[in-house]
């Protein structure tokens, strides 16, 4: 696929239009397509290709695509599989713009399947035709009143303001989506069902969105992202146009694959990789369904959030404590409220309510509703508030409509994101009362565990756009060792010329230089096995640490070639590493690794047996900078031991920040660096020193 997106505007908003199987015949692919265009009043020219019928519906047949006029913007093929691709090459002679392919299997269905899909992909590039599909729901645009769709639709709904375009590989999830969007009273720009993208893929019609007026905001269901670095591109280009893109992509929970044997690779997932890189361009990665409708239904309302804590306002004092469980759940910063404002919500609120976050009004709200209103009011005037929840019960029809009168003119004003909750699940909600609040355009939900999860969705939005990055330069790298899996030894010299500090160290080849170094560095040592193809040494018995004489050296020598030649028949040892023992300290994991698809990632983390045990790490981008690799360290669970936990000294982040911040900067210098860890890097009172290091150099091209 081209690493730049194609022009789908052709195919959003054709002037003419094909459908081929076109069919009279009720419940037909073909009769369904005609329809919704006549419903939706599709005033271009409408060609129908039929070898059954002279007319449909008052509109001329052809019997072939080949009798069609010259240029066609979109063709519309409603017809088997196995019909395809010789209508697709009869597209191409035609100089069609465009061709929409609903059959499926294709390459969703084995071998035979994807052959006969790798053949519709290169008559359409071949012929430079837009393909669309196969195996999709097609494509409605709103806003334009074009639907190339075989799914039922009533009629066009009129775009109130800039709509919101769902892009979802699956064609039941683009419907399911905006069935729920519609169903909030939200306008639906554009509906789009890549399939399975033989052609086209979701990074085309994003690049349209982005730019498309009608378009506010954007709603994606994706399996895979094809290309990864054009959609970061074309994310950070929706961002700057003030467009959120919310992003619902399975896969989380899949076994991360493995990389060159190290642990960096096994925690860089291709998930956490692509979420690394798309939270940092603000992208808002959602994990359900019902994230993705709430948190997009919020953002198309208030698409620029401030990254200031949440309030929340309640009739029900035990949904308060429900609302700080769920707020720490969730990740939702809480507002620390001003003391005036308490003095201003005093004023207002009955003697037994204490004006706090969250705050309930109590029952004073049953006899006096404008309490609700005046409430939200101060709370969303107070300048450390940046979002309000207002979860409330609802009652009777009357005490529904009153609530809603007191709180709708407060919220609706507001620029700062606020969602109302009439809790009750499903729980009737009087009809007048559902359309005043949806004619208002608030935010309306019946669940407070959705709205707060939903908020904090937003509030994490709101503080990537608030964050004011600074790349860090890539650095200069020294000639690097040899291509393949570097040894300890070598490794630790690559990184002793990048000034990152290793303890005093020899290679030895054979036990006699193995004294001949420990006379030099001194007891107490540590020997380690060395070969390229033995990685983690310790799991073959490759290390011997505390060793305080000669005598103990030799044994530890004869011990580490018995227990490697049993453990490893195949490994030939290059010789062993004799190393002063580093200094007591707490333990890291540093890792910078290049991915096939995303840009290079950062790892880290506590180290050593915590790297296995807990897997308590942070990705970061490769360019993140000292200060970001900090507040990364601070955010892992066991951050507690970095301030002197116990008896334990404090620990300095600052040089171990420093030494994961030079990993990034030559893996972004250095192509041919596939991915390089220091495991464990030790943090001690004089500063750190890495002590045992992995690293991965590719042939140069």
């Amino acid at each position: 696929m081209t690493t730049e997106p194609v022009p789908v505007a052709r195919l959003l908003t054709p002037r003419s239009v094909a459908l081929v199987g076109a069919s009279p015949e009720p419940g037909s692919l073909g009769n369904a397509v005609l329809a919704n265009l006549r419903r939706f009043g599709f005033a271009g020219s409408l060609h129908l290709v039929s070898r059954s019928h002279k007319e449909i519906d008052g509109l001329p047949c052809v019997g072939r695509i080949d009798d069609l006029p010259e240029g066609v913007d979109v063709v519309v093929l409603l017809i088997p599989a196995a019909a395809t691709a010789e209508a697709l090459a009869s597209c191409v002679r035609r100089k069609a713009g465009a061709a929409v392919v609903f059959a499926s299997g294709f390459g969703e269905a084995g071998a035979a399947g994807k052959e006969m899909q790798q053949h519709l992909a290169e008559t359409a590039r071949a012929g430079g035709l837009a393909l669309l599909g196969p195996n999709c729901l097609g494509a409605v645009n709103y806003a334009a009143g074009i639907p190339l769709t075989f799914e039922a639709l009533g009629e066009p709904p009129k775009l109130r303001g800039p709509g919101i375009g769902i892009i979802a590989q699956s064609g039941a999830m683009a419907g399911t989506i905006r069935y729920a969007l519609s169903g909030k009273g939200l306008p639906v720009s554009h509906v789009v069902s890549t399939g399975n993208e033989a052609g086209l893929g979701a990074e085309d019609f994003l690049a349209h969105l982005a730019d498309d007026p009608a378009t506010g905001a954007i709603a994606l269901f994706l399996e895979q992202i094809r290309r990864p670095r054009l959609f970061v591109r074309l994310v950070a280009r929706a961002r700057e146009k003030g467009k959120p893109v919310v992003l619902l992509h399975p896969g989380r929970g899949a076994r991360a694959r493995e990389a060159a044997q190290s642990h960096t690779g096994a925690l860089a997932g291709n998930y956490e990789v692509m979420r690394t890189w798309l939270r940092r361009e603000a992208v808002v990665m959602v994990d359900t369904l019902d994230e993705l409708f709430d948190t997009t239904a919020l953002l198309r309302r208030y698409p620029r959030p401030a990254a200031r804590g949440a309030a929340v306002l309640t009739n029900s004092g035990a949904f308060c404590g429900l609302a700080l469980d769920f707020a720490d759940e969730f990740d939702l910063p809480l507002a620390e409220i001003a003391e005036t404002t308490k003095r201003e919500l005093a004023a207002v609120l009955p003697p037994l309510a204490v004006p706090d976050n969250p705050l309930d009004v109590t029952t004073g709200g049953m006899t006096n509703p404008d309490l609700f209103g005046a409430a939200a009011k101060e709370l969303l005037a107070d300048p450390a508030v940046g979002s309000l929840i207002v979860s409330v019960i609802g009652g009777g029809p009357r005490q529904q409509m009153d609530k809603a009168r007191s709180l709708i003119p407060v919220l609706q004003g507001s620029d700062k994101p606020a969602v109302l909750v009439y809790m009750g699940d499903e729980s009737p909600v009087d009809a007048e009362c559902t359309q005043l609040i949806r004619q208002s355009g608030v935010p309306f939900l019946r669940s407070p565990d959705r709205a707060l999860r939903a908020m904090a969705r937003v509030a994490a939005f709101g503080q990537a756009l608030a964050a004011r990055r600074v790349s860090a330069a890539p650095a200069r790298a020294p000639a690097r060792p040899a291509p393949g899996i570097v040894p300890e030894y070598r490794a630790k010299e690559f990184l002793a010329s990048c000034s990152i500090p290793v303890p005093a160290s020899s290679f030895a080849r054979t036990l006699a230089e193995a004294r001949s170094a420990a006379a030099r560095l001194g007891y107490p040592l540590v020997l380690k096995a060395q070969a390229s193809s033995l990685p983690h040494k310790s799991d073959a018995g490759g290390v011997v640490v505390g060793i305080d004489d000669e005598a103990a050296l030799v044994a530890g020598w004869r011990r580490i070639e018995t227990a490697v030649r049993a453990a490893r028949f195949d490994v030939t040892l290059d010789g062993m590493l004799v190393e002063a023992m580093a200094m007591p300290g707490l333990e890291f994991i540093l890792g910078a690794r290049r991915d096939d698809e995303w840009e290079p990632v950062l790892v880290v983390g506590l180290g050593g047996f915590w790297a296995e045990a807990l897997a308590d790490v942070r990705l970061l981008p490769a360019d993140a900078s000292e200060t970001e690799i900090v507040a990364a360290l601070k955010e892992l669970k066991g951050a507690a031991l970095f301030s002197g936990f116990r008896n334990l000294p404090a620990v300095d982040l600052a040089p171990v920040a420093r030494v994961a911040a030079t990993l990034s900067g030559l893996i972004r210098a250095a192509p041919d660096i596939a991915e390089i860890e220091i495991n464990p890097l030790r943090a001690h009172a004089h500063g750190v020193a890495a002590l045992d290091a992995l690293m991965v150099v590719t042939p140069a091209d």
